[in-house]
């Protein structure tokens, strides 16, 4: 029969409602047209349960049955013999029955493991089977539940009692076979006068904080709500009463999370936790029973008429729909979120609802005639369209929150949202979502919608959200300075730029990251004039180039550069200045000069107390930096990189000249050399047990010097300074006796001996350069140019002998010219650089100089004689001025016999400014000497072949002395000899079909004998006609007389031999 409820008491709560589920009825697999073949008997149906295996299902004969999908038996047993099954619970495939038998008047308890079902009976294995009682009375069984552990289990008396059994896992799996092995039940609870209507565990670790480790036991009874302590310390009380309200029989659940109780009454619906009762959902209307499914509560009512002028559009509706609506009992079942406070389903069923279970993600309504309806709920992206559609979009969010779905869907959703809003005008909550986007939405499609100008507040907003959970890009930073420099929000653009970085996890470990591209902030505030807000930035995460860059090229601090880079470190002021230098020199030209001395000579840090800055003592002039960038361009080839690398240089013992004493003690005590290349001496014996032992200091690595000289092209003054200094520091060298008192006691070696040589070398040339070229007062120029000359005398200072050439002839220097052409052996080019100076007429003493220079190198450069006499015979003038030294130099070359006389003569005769009166004497006494040394030759060369000839004519005119002749070819052909052939006594011999007939003669000899003859004939014939001889003496000078000399023919004659 139906409950006499009236319309309005069964009203349905003014609930947003949703269509979220779909109602489909399940049938039969063998039968589409019927239920499922186990339902068709609905009435029988004592009990139901969701379990892991399936759907679990008794009736009131006794018997379970094990269910499927498509809900057929998979197995069924037996379990309470003649009698009836009241309640399950399962839990991790070990099933709890409460049932009546018969033949006990006790309720019976027993517990089946359903993973071991004998394949013969298919009966599960029962492992316990027990009475459940506390005094001789029985009572019924109202609820059961059961911990998700097993640990415990809680049975409910009709009585008002509750009886635990605790450690019940300990004994189901301590391999005891006994059926009553079952620890003992304690009475926790007792109210005779309220029955128990639920019972539920709290599990441990669901509380809010998700971290109670106790368990607890929600006791609902008809008047109120109690709460027991299962496990932990405090356990073992008197249950505490949570709420004073109770609950009609299976009124009461466990909500989704396990956590609180829910107490479904008629006017509301209680959640009651372990403290005390929580939310309370006003709900009203009469409730048979409440059931969870997931985030859902199942509210069933129980029978009731419809009537059209009820409070719930459901019933209103099926009034409407049904033409019997008022003789017929209906049930409503409403799936309520408790949560979101929304129904997601609410429907009638005219054939009374019997059970209701939730199993495989869905609701199955089971009506009294044996009819199954599946509740299947709607995809989630059908729901969020109903909901946006709505415009319920908080409805959205919070659904999506319960259901927890994954960020990025969370993210779409507030993007609806926010689109939402803005369609609206409501820039300002529409932003708010879209902050909610980040990290899901691409950031260019919220930028998009608020570049105009009148909703820029909103685009900061984004802009520094962006920045602060690290997603900003380098466009991103820009955007935001831009719009900060727009607004000129200088108090925001200081909190910006002066956020903290954040820690980040990496692969490497964590590390600090800033939530902004620091190159693209930087450059933004350069660009926008900001240059303290972008000075700060580079300062502070030590951005050295940019900071310089910011001092120097933006705001002209260069004091402030100068200090910044002293306290940076060798390397980075290395880099820096190299970039630098040439802005910071024409705005400070000493100070930053002597920060280059000291980065190039010290070893340690460039923040101590530098010396006394350098002053200029001259004034630079704009047109001497021609001359030092022809030097530049002269080495250019042979400069050193820009970055000098001593990586792989070993360590190698310094030179000598490193090793310097501030005080020069004397030779024999002292290491002290001067020069690159001297040695230390010894100390003697007597002193070896007194001087201390001299430790060399390690290589180290310092700048090139030659990474900073174009610089100076503007400023050569303090370049001068900067160059004598770093000589002097860094090696010891310097030209300057006044200073050699500041030369270093001790110079460590370089790192790469070969790049500091070709340093020493680029600092000396520079100097020798500067030194010639730079425009000063006379005494100034005077001064430098004695210090050129110091450089060219020194043999320890390195310096390019062919740079210094050039240097020495385009300065027109004479001194360096003539040092250098001495040291490097090339003494004919001294000679010929004074002979040009006497043509050009510029120094009356350059002939002098010439003599000089021949007597000074002439003895070791006998070939530069013959260059000197062409030089004072090429003038008449010369001649005269030098004829003293004209003999004395023809003397010296006769007595070292460094020229033959005809090589005199030739060179003599080359002009017609010599005479041959100048050198009659010296003639005459050179042809009697040659006269008398070919006399002497030819009598002893006459007298050896004289010997020769006697000796052979002895040999041939002996009869009894035989010629061997050992020759065997022919001496005209070539061929060998054979008979007949012919011998001379020349030693040549032919065949005799070789020579022509009635010859006597060698063919040979002949040839060579008359020639001989004839050249002979011809002088002799010559010697006697002295006409034709003076007149060639005329005519030719000593051209006629030399070639007289050598054909002998102003020999004595002699008659021709016939």
């Amino acid at each position: 029969m139906s409950s006499p409820i009236s319309a309005n008491a069964s009203a349905a709560p003014s609930w947003r409602q949703f269509p979220f589920f779909d109602a489909v009825p399940v049938k039969d697999v063998h039968d589409l047209a019927s239920p499922p073949e186990i339902f068709k008997s609905a009435m029988e149906i004592s009990t139901m349960a969701p379990s892991t295996s399936g759907v679990i299902v008794a009736d009131i004969h006794g018997s379970v049955h094990l269910l499927d999908k498509d809900f057929e038996t998979v197995t069924s047993w037996l379990a309470h013999v003649g009698g009836r099954v009241t309640h399950m619970a399962e839990r991790r495939g070990i099933l709890i029955t409460l049932g009546e038998e018969d033949a006990v008047k006790h309720p019976l308890l027993k517990i089946w493991e359903l993973g071991r079902i004998d394949h013969n009976t298919g009966v599960p294995n029962l492992l316990r089977s027990v009475k459940v009682q506390h005094t001789s009375r029985p009572h019924p069984v109202s609820t059961v539940a059961l911990s998700a552990s097993l640990s415990h289990l809680a049975v409910g008396l009709g009585d008002g009692t509750v009886l635990l059994y605790r450690h019940l896992d300990q004994s189901l799996f301590s391999g005891s076979a006994s059926l009553t092995s079952v620890p003992k039940p304690r009475v926790i609870h007792e109210s005779p006068s309220e029955p128990v209507t639920g019972l539920g565990f709290r599990e441990p670790g669901t509380g809010k904080d998700d971290s109670s480790p106790n368990l607890y036991l929600f006791i609902v009874t008809t008047n109120r709500a109690l709460c027991y302590q299962a496990t932990g310390k405090g356990s073992g009380g008197q249950a505490s009463v949570v709420h004073e309200v109770g609950c009609g029989l299976g009124c009461a659940t466990m909500d989704w999370k396990k956590r609180d109780v829910v107490v479904a009454r008629e006017e509301a619906i209680y959640m009651c936790g372990t403290e005390g009762r929580g939310q309370c959902y006003a709900y009203e209307g009469p409730k048979a029973s409440v059931h969870t499914h997931l985030n859902y509560l199942v509210i069933v009512s129980p029978p009731f008429t419809p009537s059209a002028s009820a409070a719930s559009a459901t019933v209103r509706n099926f009034v409407a729909r049904s033409n019997t609506a008022n003789n017929t009992d209906i049930t409503k079942v409403t799936v309520f979120d408790p949560e979101n406070k929304f129904v997601a389903y609410t429907n009638t069923f005219t054939e009374g609802v019997r059970e209701v279970i939730s199993q495989w993600g869905n609701v199955y309504i089971l009506s009294n005639e044996g009819n199954l309806t599946c509740l299947q709920e709607r995809p989630t992206a059908a729901k969020l369209d109903m909901m946006y559609q709505r415009g319920q979009y908080l409805l959205a969010l919070n659904v999506a929150k319960t259901q927890r779905l994954d960020d990025s869907s969370v993210a779409d959703i507030h993007r609806q949202y926010g689109d939402h809003l803005y369609g609206k005008g409501d820039y300002d909550g529409a932003m708010q979502q879209y902050l909610q986007t980040i990290g899901h939405l691409q950031a260019s499609y919220v930028i998009r919608k608020f570049l105009d100008a009148q909703r820029i507040h909103n685009l900061v907003t984004y802009l520094q959200e962006l920045h602060s959970v690290g997603l900003a890009n380098s466009d991103h930073t820009t955007l935001l300075l831009n719009t900060y420099t727009k607004l000129k929000d200088v108090s925001r653009l200081d909190s910006f730029i002066k956020t903290e970085s954040r820690l980040s996890s990496t692969l490497d470990g964590e590390k600090d990251e800033l939530p902004f591209d620091l190159d693209t902030a930087i450059r933004v505030c350069r660009q926008a004039g900001y240059f303290e807000h972008a000075s700060y930035l580079a300062k502070k995460y030590e951005r050295h180039e940019d900071y310089l860059r910011i001092q120097i090229e933006d705001a002209g601090n260069y004091k402030d550069a100068l200090s910044y880079l002293r306290k940076l470190g060798l390397e980075a002021a290395e880099a820096n200045l190299a970039r630098y230098g040439r802005a910071m020199l024409e705005s400070l030209p000493d100070e930053t000069t002597q920060l280059l001395i000291d980065l190039c000579t010290s070893t340690g840090s460039l923040s101590a107390d530098s010396e006394e800055q350098p002053a200029s003592a001259r004034q630079s002039s704009p047109n001497t930096g021609a001359s030092y960038l022809s030097y530049l361009a002269l080495n250019r080839t042979t400069a050193a990189p820009a970055t000098v690398s001593s990586d792989t240089a070993g360590t190698t013992t310094p030179p000598a000249s490193t090793i310097r004493a501030r005080e020069q003690p004397s030779r024999r005590d002292s290491a002290v050399v001067d020069g690159s290349d001297s040695r230390t001496s010894t100390p003697g014996p007597e002193r070896a047990a007194t001087l201390p032992r001299l430790t060399l200091p390690a290589p180290v690595k310092r700048p090139s010097p030659r990474l900073y000289f174009a610089h100076f092209v503007d400023h050569l003054d303090n370049f001068v300074i900067f160059l004598e200094t770093v000589a002097l520091k860094r090696w010891g060298q310097t030209v300057d006796e006044s200073k050699l008192s500041s030369v270093p006691a001790v110079i460590e070696p370089p790192a790469d001996e070969e790049a500091d040589k070709q340093d020493q070398m680029a600092v000396w040339n520079t100097l020798l350069e500067l030194y010639l070229s730079l425009p000063s007062a006379n005494s100034a120029a005077a001064s430098l140019r004695d210090k050129a000359l110091l450089i060219l005398k020194n043999d320890n200072i390195p310096c390019d002998s062919t740079h210094a050439l050039i240097l020495c002839s385009t300065q027109q220097y004479t001194p360096g010219l003539v040092l250098l052409w001495e040291k490097m052996g090339m003494y004919e080019e001294v000679l010929r650089f004074w002979m040009d100076k006497d043509k050009e007429e510029v120094s009356s003493e350059a002939s002098g100089q010439v003599i000089k220079c021949l007597d000074q190198y002439g003895p070791a450069n006998r070939h530069l004689y013959p260059l000197v006499l062409r030089f004072l015979t090429s003038t008449p003038a010369l001649l005269s001025k030098h004829a003293s030294d004209l003999g004395r130099i023809l003397d010296y070359i006769d007595s070292e016999k460094i020229m033959p006389p005809l090589g005199v003569i030739q060179v003599l005769s080359r002009n017609g400014v010599a005479s041959v009166g100048l050198v009659k004497q010296w003639l005459l006494t050179r042809i009697k000497e040659s006269r008398d040394e070919i006399q002497t030759q030819l009598t002893d060369s006459y007298r050896v072949e004289t010997k020769a000839k006697l000796k052979q004519v002895e040999e041939l005119s002996d009869p009894e002395h035989p010629r061997v002749f050992h020759v065997t070819r022919c001496s005209r052909c070539g061929g060998q000899l054979d008979l007949p052939s012919v011998h001379f006594m020349c030693n040549h011999s032919y065949h005799q079909r070789c020579l022509a007939d009635h010859d006597t003669e060698c063919p040979d000899c002949a040839r060579v004998n008359g020639v001989i003859r004839e050249i002979r004939r011809n002088n002799e014939r010559l010697a006697d006609q002295h006409d034709l001889f003076l007149s060639d003496v005329k005519e030719s000078g000593f051209d006629a007389v030399a070639s007289a000399f050598g054909r002998s023919v102003l020999s004595a004659s002699r008659p021709l031999d016939a």
